[in-house]
């Protein structure tokens, strides 16, 4: 009997080191997987989420030719590129050069900012400019001076990000390439990369479907919530600032649609100072039309359609999306506003499906 029991216990220790070893070994194929593949992680990751927007285009044109997997994928390649990179392309470049001429205006003085606090000032009512006089607020060459130092090192700054661009003009160009040529196969075989990772997944088959489910909806609702609201609140915006006469109508645009994405205050970051510099130097009219449009048009289009794009089945609350997507931008750059309400909803969904993890049987009986 010492011999069948010893046995056993050499075939289990056995089994579970064969067991541990596995592991072990995919833990470390897994790591250097990744290594290898972290100088590419951002287009991987933008391609990722367009292979998930884009999966309806390219179902829509699938139905159509049902064999023509190819040819369907190299038409959504196309709408994305024309739609989506050429448009992206262009307002980069209209904004670079404006925010250069701002820089440059403000290095040769050609933009008095302490005239215009003067002007605002002096249209203030008595009582207001006594109070800031008591802030301090009144000394306008130290705002000058203050906002001068500023710009000299934002130029500093964009001079130094200029030369780290056209010093890895090879490294971006690979990027992009590697962006696009994985999204054209994630968008032709999505469907099957999809069903070969959620079957991977170390947890129960209806589980790690929800999970998936749950990652797409989240996906597609924080792309939809905070690239075309903002792309509707920069294009009114910078649509109002061209009725109204004022400059650089592309930066503002973009500054506006940056700033969407902070709840409740948003675009009227840029739309009010400028609105109030507008009546404050006689241009009545002009800052009518801004503060209308700011209220009744800029500002309603997040309340419109942010519901009917996101829908509610996020459950992410506002507070948490301004916090992951500062984070988020923080931590990775522009790619942390899809990744930081990404992870804030998968960490949400996770939590809220623990319960149905750990007891399958009651959510079975629900």
């Amino acid at each position: 009997m010492g011999n069948v029991y010893s046995g056993v216990t050499m075939k289990s220790d056995t089994k579970m080191t064969e067991h541990a070893g596995f592991l072990l070994f995919l833990a470390l194929v897994t790591v250097g997987l990744i290594a290898i593949s972290l100088p590419f992680a951002a287009p991987l990751l933008w391609a990722t989420m367009a292979a998930i927007m884009f999966h309806p285009l390219h179902q829509w044109f699938l139905d159509r030719r049902p064999k023509a997997h190819n040819r369907a994928a190299i038409a959504t390649m196309l709408v994305i590129f024309f739609a989506v990179l050429l448009p992206a392309s262009w307002i980069g470049t209209k904004v670079v050069e404006e925010a250069a001429l701002v820089v440059t205006a403000f290095q040769e003085g050609n933009i008095d900012v302490a005239a215009w606090f003067r002007d605002i000032f002096a249209a203030l009512p008595a009582q207001v400019q006594q109070a800031l006089a008591g802030y301090g607020l009144s000394d306008f060459d130290v705002v000058q001076n203050r906002l001068e130092q500023v710009v000299t090192e934002s130029a500093g700054l964009i001079a130094r990000q200029a030369v780290a661009i056209g010093g890895g003009a090879l490294s971006w160009f690979l990027a992009f390439g590697v962006g696009l040529y994985v999204t054209f196969f994630l968008i032709r075989d999505g469907r099957q990369t999809a069903e070969a990772i959620v079957n991977a997944l170390p947890l129960n088959r209806p589980i790690a479907l929800r999970m998936a489910d749950r990652f797409v909806a989240i996906v597609r609702a924080t792309i939809k919530g905070t690239g075309i609201v903002a792309l509707m609140q920069g294009l009114l915006g910078a649509i109002t600032f061209w009725i109204v006469g004022m400059p650089s109508i592309a930066l503002f645009g973009v500054l506006m649609a940056i700033f969407s994405l902070l709840p409740a205050i948003g675009p009227a970051i840029v739309w009010l100072p400028v609105a109030i510099y507008l009546l404050a130097t006689g241009a009545i009219w002009q800052g009518v039309v801004v503060i209308v449009s700011g209220v009744a048009v800029i500002g309603m289009v997040d309340n419109a359609l942010r519901p009917i794009l996101v829908g509610r089945d996020t459950g992410i609350p506002d507070w948490i999306v301004l916090v992951t997507t500062l984070g988020g931008i923080a931590t990775m750059g522009i790619a942390g506003v899809i990744v930081g309400p990404l992870l804030a909803g998968l960490f949400l969904a996770g939590w809220g499906m623990l319960q149905d993890y750990l007891y399958p049987d009651l959510a079975k009986a629900d």
